[in-house]
């Protein structure tokens, strides 16, 4: 779905990630690992078409992702990056609603059936159905990204981009939420998704990209990931990967002395 050829990015003159090359898979999940300040919002954002490259090509299908028109754009990639833009008087409808302007003129804004049927459907994916007549300042963090992916699932496009969507959130819904975009990836969506927690990323992507030393270290499946070594060359730290009892992967810095 998105094909990348030797793409640079830069920011404040210097470098970011340069030689990037790369192929997303329609229906899988695919989980960006990297340390702080290495670029993965940013290619995140680029892979959007929020912001251009600084070199190389950049493409949804058949088509530069950054010459698409916004409308067509917003119809086939959803970008999920923040929530503290949305207003305290806003509803949690409200908030998924605004996954639906893509469809509509920008005078001729009105809900219609398609609308209430999108609007609805995103909700009973993310279990919130009951909360949408309440104020989405009132909701808890947990709560809060579920009506965050709700409005990226509302939007209908086959691509969905998501930035660090459980930051913040205790094991038990960070879990829920991975859950909920698994489901979303078995039901046909493509999902890529910025992730910090390792074992998450083990548990739930499909394939990991691992970003470090201003490139792409990896992309593959997390066991080829995790077994290359290459762990400690985009952290800097040693790693142990091991097998739980239940057979899941896991990793961990390797305790030193």
């Amino acid at each position: 779905m998105i094909v990348a050829r030797e793409v640079d990015l830069h920011v404040g003159g210097r470098v970011l990630l340069q030689g990037m090359t790369f192929d997303l898979r329609p229906g899988e999940l695919v989980a960006i690992l990297g340390p702080n300040g290495v670029g993965k919002t940013t290619l995140l954002r680029a892979m959007a078409g929020t912001r251009d490259v600084d070199a190389g090509t950049l493409r949804i299908g058949d088509d530069d992702v950054a010459r698409v028109t916004p409308g067509d754009r917003a119809r086939r990639i959803a970008f999920m990056a923040s929530d503290d833009l949305f207003g305290e008087h806003l509803t949690v409808r409200d908030v998924v609603a605004m996954g639906r302007y893509p469809y509509h003129r920008w005078w001729q804004w009105h809900e219609d059936r398609d609308d209430d049927i999108a609007i609805e459907r995103a909700l009973d994916a993310v279990r919130m159905r009951e909360f949408e007549r309440r104020a989405f300042a009132t909701l808890s963090s947990g709560e809060r990204q579920r009506i965050w992916l709700a409005l990226g699932l509302a939007q209908e496009a086959p691509l969905l981009l998501l930035d660090e969507p459980t930051s913040h959130l205790d094991v038990r819904v960070a879990h829920a939420i991975l859950a909920l975009l698994r489901d979303q990836v078995t039901a046909g969506k493509t999902i890529v998704s910025v992730l910090h927690d390792l074992n998450e990323a083990a548990e739930f992507a499909d394939r990991i990209m691992l970003l470090g030393c201003g490139r792409v270290l990896a992309f593959d499946t997390p066991h080829d990931v995790f077994a290359s070594g290459l762990l400690e060359d985009a952290y800097g730290v040693p790693m142990e990967t091991m097998r739980s009892p239940s057979g899941a992967l896991r990793v961990f810095p390797r305790l030193r002395g």
